[in-house]
């Protein structure tokens, strides 16, 4: 096929197989990671473990072993089959989710947590890098709302089925049936996806050969200024992401003392709602906007953040009607999720197709960084420093402080960001 042409009608049926295969496999990573917040409570009662040792499990083990890996795996990623790669790491992180079934006690499910932190590090920057090459620039925003379907679909049916199959047949068999799916799916993609053409689409003076090495590729990102500028605001502006789900739970049952089952219904009802059609209207809105001037792809995630801070505001001071407080967070949740498309597909764009799975995995290890650890125990901080003044509002008002401390310098590098990028 030759560069810069669209592909032919039965690949552009195709490729939306492709991009269907790949949102399945994102759901199914954030279904694996977080199964295990649904059922500590009952793996803590059978094995007597200490909050310390429960940290360990849920935290370092997954995480460590996760920003590790994500590295090396984006570079092999750039030079190796992206397809093989993404079903091999599938096909591990599913099985190590279903050996938990047989955990005798902390070290073994400490090291299935590695493995599930080890293969996930793997897909999400081979598969970022193979929708590039399925689909051109003007509708990769678009094909990037799609796949980021399957991160909220995961985090709506890890919460909603995950405690369900607990009810029925125990904590062991949620592993297993929410773990041998993703197996099979492995299998399927393995056997039915093809590796297209790498760089395809783009210009051919952007191609670089594919001997560089790992030092000459970060030399590269590191120099790309619309890359750097792009990477170090979806950070910040994603800690207001990482603040909410973190501790959304945390705060409905002290603001509204519900059970643990009824805050994992309405939060995966929630995040579903919201989550569902913000990404895809985000990716259609963003590719429309982008066509007539290309600086969209930064003002627009500058735009839902402006607005997303004041709704989220509203949202963690309404604490006497559950009905509203849960409406205003998936108005907060479907502008949040608006941005996501157009800076993913700006990430893609602005780099070498040689050098996008490295590129994802490096703007993740900092989105993780930043927003999963800085964030996350800020939040903590701040609200055990509130807690004798503000009793059961400190943690709202914690990360209401975090979100507006780190949204609006993201906003500002969004905004900084648009002027690096030409008009075409």
């Amino acid at each position: 096929m030759e560069m810069g042409k669209a592909p032919s009608a039965e690949g552009r049926s195709y490729r939306y197989y492709v991009l269907a295969v790949l949102t399945l496999t994102s759901m199914f990573s954030i279904v694996d990671r977080l199964i295990l917040s649904i059922l500590l409570q009952d793996i803590k009662t059978e094995f007597q473990f200490t909050d310390q040792q429960v940290g360990l499990i849920t935290g370092l083990a997954f995480t460590l072993f996760y920003v590790i890996f994500s590295i090396p795996f984006g570079w092999i990623a750039d030079r190796k089959n992206r397809k093989t790669m993404i079903a091999i790491c599938l096909a591990a992180w599913s099985a190590m989710t279903a050996f938990h079934a047989a955990a005798v006690g902390f070290w073994s499910l400490f090291l299935c947590r590695i493995g599930v932190g080890i293969g996930e590090a793997g897909s999400g920057p081979a598969s970022s890098s193979l929708i590039a090459d399925y689909f051109q620039k003007h509708e990769l925003a678009k094909a990037m709302g799609i796949l980021t379907l399957g991160a909220t679909a995961g985090t709506g049916l890890g919460l909603m089925t995950g405690g369900f199959i607990a009810d029925l047949w125990g904590w062991r068999m949620a592993f297993v049936v929410l773990g041998v799916p993703g197996i099979v799916l492995a299998a399927i993609i393995y056997f039915t996806v093809k590796e297209p053409v790498r760089g395809r689409y783009a210009p051919q003076q952007t191609t670089p050969s594919a001997d560089n090495s790992w030092t000459q590729t970060l030399g590269a990102l590191a120099r790309n200024t619309i890359y750097v500028r792009v990477t170090i605001s979806y950070a910040l502006l994603n800690v207001i992401g990482y603040a909410m789900v973190l501790w959304l739970a945390a705060i409905m049952i002290r603001n509204f003392g519900l059970s643990t089952g009824h805050v994992g219904f309405y939060l995966g009802l929630a995040f579903i709602l919201g989550g569902i059609p913000g990404p895809i209207l985000g990716g259609y809105i963003g590719d429309i906007l982008a066509k007539n001037n290309p600086k969209w792809r930064a003002w627009l995630p500058a735009i839902a953040g402006l607005i997303c801070l004041p709704v989220y505001f509203i949202c963690l001071t309404t604490t006497t009607d559950f009905t509203l407080f849960l409406g205003i967070f998936c108005l907060g949740y479907f502008t949040f999720l608006f941005a996501t498309p157009s800076t993913l597909a700006l990430m893609q764009i602005s780099v070498a197709p040689n050098e996008r799975a490295s590129a994802f995995a490096i703007a993740m290890l900092v989105n993780n960084l930043v927003g999963q650890a800085m964030g996350a125990f800020l939040v903590g901080s701040i609200s055990d420093s509130l807690a004798p003044t503000y009793g059961t509002m400190s943690l709202n008002y914690a990360v209401i402080s975090i979100c507006a401390a780190f949204g609006i310098p993201g906003i500002l590098y969004y905004v900084w960001t648009a002027r690096a990028i030409k008009s075409e």
